[in-house]
């Protein structure tokens, strides 16, 4: 049996956070802002899907476990829990929580959220996520059972999943709109494509947030988002920004800055349901067009690491040993053409049974690095006879109306919060898997991301993600562009600050001897 003691839990949470957290300041202004580039789609936290909404859901709400900045589970709305069997894990929740509306956390406010969570009807993004989970249990008001259909290594990384308030829901509350958590900071107001407005949660069961006030205002542009960070209008950015904004921030001593590797992943997307790009000889060749070289030092003016496969470097189960397509556009012609794709009318454009190859590359347009890149992939892509067009469009009509309804053929975006391998590559490249839109699929690769979810020892999970890695640079549904860094800068009147590299801004909200 392994169990959490929790002594020694709190104990490391304690030295941990005061490593972590901001050094007090003086005057701590009462009012923070947090400058961010797009609006939340909901903030109900079964449902978010992006940068802002995962930021504020995760100071609305509370999971069983939070984790650290190293990514190490710590207790959250769960004191303790057990291990008793390698398909049971059993938490104690803490006593004396409650919601924003004054009701106390239950156990069955625990089995709500997952078991909604698991019902294929609610779409939750990240279902696959948790379906080794075979039931739920309230054994009693505090205590939780888990019972799971096999062992499943990434569990506790998942479980910082926000609680929500199971009597609200049922009863038709809007919590996509009008959030009830257990977290620090609760819902004021919020004004759609302009700020999300949050205040202090002053009976928070971890200790009084220090943050009176906490607005994200949302500043799409990038650029525009560094300038109002330098003319004092907020008090915290932090990545994405534009690389020009990163090289002229990093020398500016006005402000404080926390620089480190992200766990993120920006990526070219293939649909491998289209017709032209179903044969993966045929995205094999395209991967030779990526110049990345020009595109990061260029475009992204050095600021990312050249990606080389769907591992990422801080991943436990990296190997720069495998590889993708190196850029070769004689090497891309010559295998197009082994496949029947000559320029047959002498026009430039590779065409074969009376069909030209052509190809729509696509982005959003909030992150102008990326649209610049789509734009010299253009170039790149015509100047070997393929015929080429874009498609750059807001991000939530790019997202949820062309990408997510696999209506794609190429499209340039990012993954983040990878905290695990299983998180970047289960439900994106697994058979059927809820956010596979590229209906990808590869017995092989579905039997390698099986096997890494049900192995305890890390040195075999590290094993099997690198061998579905392998298939993957050679078959290509993912095509990895680079391994951005991650940026913070603030305002210095808050202390000093350390980065999440998951992008969340907790340990500004918190004090040391908070948790």
């Amino acid at each position: 049996m392994r169990k959490i003691a929790n002594s020694l839990v709190v104990a490391s949470v304690l030295a941990l956070a005061a490593a972590q957290a901001p050094a007090a300041a003086q005057d701590f202004p009462p009012t923070v802002a947090v400058g961010i580039d797009v609006d939340a789609g909901t903030l109900d936290p079964r449902l978010a899907r992006d940068t802002a909404a995962y930021r504020a859901v995760n100071l609305i709400y509370d999971g069983l476990v939070e984790l650290t900045g190293e990514l190490q589970p710590v207790p959250g709305l769960a004191e303790s829990w057990e291990n008793p069997e390698p398909t049971v894990w059993t938490f104690k929740l803490r006593s004396g929580v409650k919601f924003h509306d004054g009701e106390p956390l239950t156990a069955e406010d625990v089995v709500f959220t997952y078991e909604t969570i698991l019902d294929p009807a609610f779409n939750a993004q990240y279902r696959t996520l948790f379906t080794p989970i075979e039931s739920i249990e309230a054994v009693d008001d505090t205590t939780v059972k888990f019972t799971l259909s096999e062992p499943y290594a990434p569990l506790l990384s998942y479980l910082d999943m926000g609680i929500v308030p199971k009597h609200l829901v049922e009863r038709g509350a809007d919590i996509g709109m009008n959030p009830v958590g257990t977290g620090p900071m609760k819902m004021k107001s919020w004004t759609r494509g302009s700020e999300i407005v949050l205040e202090a949660n002053q009976d928070y069961w971890g200790g009084k947030p220090r943050v009176e006030t906490l607005r994200f205002v949302i500043i799409a542009n990038a650029t525009a988002r560094a300038q109002a960070f330098e003319a004092g209008n907020l008090d915290v950015i932090q990545a994405p920004l534009e690389p020009q904004d990163v090289v002229r921030l990093n020398e500016d001593e006005r402000f404080g800055r926390s620089l480190g590797a992200g766990i993120t992943l920006t990526y070219f997307h293939i649909n491998t349901k289209d017709p032209l790009l179903s044969d993966p000889r045929v995205r094999n060749a395209i991967g030779h067009l990526i110049d990345y070289d020009t595109i990061l030092s260029e475009i992204y003016s050095g600021v990312d690491a050249k990606a080389t496969s769907v591992l990422l470097p801080s991943f436990w189960a990296y190997t720069d040993a495998i590889r993708q397509p190196e850029f070769d556009p004689e090497a891309a012609v010559a295998k197009l053409n082994e496949l029947g794709w000559t320029d047959t009318n002498g026009d430039g454009i590779l065409d074969k049974d009376g069909q030209k190859f052509h190809l729509v590359l696509s982005t959003h347009s909030e992150d102008s690095a990326r649209v610049q890149t789509v734009e010299y992939l253009q170039a790149v892509f015509e100047s070997v006879g393929i015929e080429t067009e874009l498609r750059v469009t807001d991000w939530p009509t790019f997202s949820t109306n062309y990408v997510h309804k696999g209506e794609h053929q190429i499209s340039l975006l990012g993954w983040l919060n990878i905290v695990d391998p299983d998180r970047l590559l289960f439900a994106q490249l697994r058979t059927g898997g809820s956010s596979n839109w590229g209906g990808y699929s590869s017995p092989e690769v579905d039997r390698h991301l099986d096997l890494g979810r049900s192995l305890s020892d890390r040195t075999e999970r590290a094993e099997a993600y690198q061998n579905a890695a392998e298939i993957i640079a050679e078959e290509l549904p993912y095509i990895g562009l680079s391994y951005p860094g991650f940026q913070l800068y603030y305002n210095k009147e808050l202390g000093e600050l350390n980065h999440d590299p998951r992008s969340y801004v907790r340990n500004l909200v918190m004090p040391a001897a908070a948790n």
